[in-house]
């Protein structure tokens, strides 16, 4: 058997991970949850979430990725012989590999409006534009298939290019490029946001904590955030992980890649509010903020259409470094398993999620209404595959927490958290028992039909079965 891939340098692992957390979930999801759920109340819950759910979790995938040095499918086989458990444990590679091909199916659709936003700024079309021909312009995207289609085969394509090319050439060479190239253009977009826009303003609506702006869905979409935006239950972090060096400390790296990434989300946020109230607009603008009230700001800003062309720049990035993540573990169970060249397994990988993707592109257009997943769920097919990576994704991290939380022994995992008793104690509590609570929560927003009085109860049902039905399950394998 030949030596596992290591990255070159320690801080890699931290690189890459942070460049799988920092995407679209960074640059557009959290500004405009945030403005529709009151700002720093949002971001309260959401920093709480993730220092007592998210940090810990990012912890257990890390540590599984290393102590298997395999992609996560081939991985969880291997933990799942070694420490005596049922072979039904490996369903968390599975699982992860299956949500990061979704994912990747509809992110590249999705990151894809950055391009064709990246040349309407730089070609000066939407320069002076009113708010409704804006408007329209997303509008015209979204009605026309060729160009989403487009975009979707050269981003997608961009994603296989750096990860067929290897882990040092390909990953490591590109995140060490782009990850201080995206910093440095935040930084610019940042400048530019307190200069031209509102800044105070900005700071006050994400700094003020008032937890009686905040509802009940309002603290469920914090808590889901939290855990989405590190990439947890999806593969890439465990099969970043196997590559992780030995002498790497997973509790310092964790908490650095939750730190960097919120701090990425929030300046982000800065910038993007600052621009939004600098032009007299509102907060809360859901999903459209980013693509149709980001571009109205900047058209009405001095200098706005250039910066605007940097800022979609920094959108694709991003997206990029979160794409690549998402390429990585079925490739690497493809060569693992079957021997296969990593160009020709990257290629199977991408190729699969381009065609799937088209059920993404079509859901805007042709298949707008009228489809079976119409008829029978009253979504979109692009909802359909959403909904199902919002359930892949809890539900993978949750086994996690319970599969670290009690199938690894205290040596194993303080050796390879390389930390005391008394950290291992706090872990594991928080990975047997609260993280499972939490990410139960998370689960309720994927049930639209629970509502009010149902929600302690449904909650309760699922925290408890959460860790109960876990232990009982890990604890009876061990004893067979």
């Amino acid at each position: 058997m030949s030596s596992p891939k290591i990255w070159t340098h320690k801080g890699t692992f931290l690189l890459a991970a942070v460049g799988s957390a920092v995407g679209l979930g960074n640059l557009w999801r959290f500004p405009y949850l945030t403005g529709e759920n009151g700002g720093g109340a949002f971001i309260l819950i959401y920093a709480l979430t993730i220092a007592v759910v998210g940090i810990p979790i990012l912890i257990a995938e890390s540590l599984l990725g290393r102590a298997s040095r395999k992609s996560p499918i081939m991985g969880m086989k291997y933990l799942t012989k070694s420490h005596g458990t049922s072979s039904n444990w490996q369903i968390i590679g599975w699982m992860g590999a299956a949500a990061a091909f979704i994912i990747l199916s509809f992110y590249s659709v999705i990151a894809g409006w950055a391009i064709h936003y990246t040349g309407l700024m730089f070609s000066g079309s939407l320069s002076g534009a009113s708010s409704e021909t804006i408007g329209a312009a997303f509008g015209d995207l979204l009605a026309s298939p060729g160009l989403l289609l487009l975009y979707h085969t050269l981003f997608i394509l961009a994603s296989g290019a750096i990860v067929g090319m290897g882990i040092h050439k390909g990953i490591e060479s590109g995140l060490r490029f782009m990850m201080p190239a995206l910093f440095f253009i935040l930084l610019i977009v940042l400048a530019y946001g307190i200069i031209a826009g509102d800044a105070v303003a900005a700071m006050k609506f994400l700094f003020t904590f008032n937890l009686s702006d905040l509802s009940l869905e309002g603290w469920l979409q914090a808590m889901g955030q939290s855990f989405f935006t590190l990439s947890l239950g999806m593969g890439a972090i465990m099969a970043y992980g196997a590559y992780m060096s030995s002498e790497a400390s997973l509790t310092r790296t964790a908490i650095s890649i939750a730190v960097v990434d919120t701090v990425i989300a929030l300046l982000a946020g800065i910038a993007i509010f600052a621009l939004v109230f600098g032009s007299g607009m509102e907060a809360g603008q859901g999903p459209g903020l980013m693509f149709v009230t980001l571009p109205i700001a900047f058209a009405d800003l001095p200098g706005g259409i250039l910066l605007g062309g940097i800022f979609f720049i920094l959108v694709i990035g991003a997206a990029l470094t979160s794409a690549i993540s998402l390429v990585e573990p079925v490739a690497a169970f493809l060569v693992e398993k079957y021997g296969l060249s990593r160009p020709t397994a990257v290629g199977i990988m991408i190729a699969g999620c381009w065609l799937l993707g088209l059920v993404t592109v079509f859901s805007f257009n042709i298949w707008s209404e009228g489809t079976i997943t119409h008829t029978l769920f009253n979504r979109s097919p692009f909802d359909v595959l959403e909904f199902v990576t919002n359930i892949l994704m809890p539900l993978g991290g949750l086994l996690i927490a319970l599969f670290a939380g009690w199938a690894l022994s205290r040596d194993e995992v303080i050796r390879e958290m390389a930390t005391n008793d008394q950290w291992f104690k706090v872990w594991q509590f928080l990975v047997r028992f609260i993280a499972p609570t939490a990410v139960a929560f998370v689960f309720l927003r994927t049930i639209p039909q629970v509502e009010g009085y149902l929600i302690p109860a449904v909650g309760s049902v699922l925290i408890i079965g959460a860790f109960t039905a876990g232990r009982t399950f890990m604890v009876n394998n061990k004893a067979n």
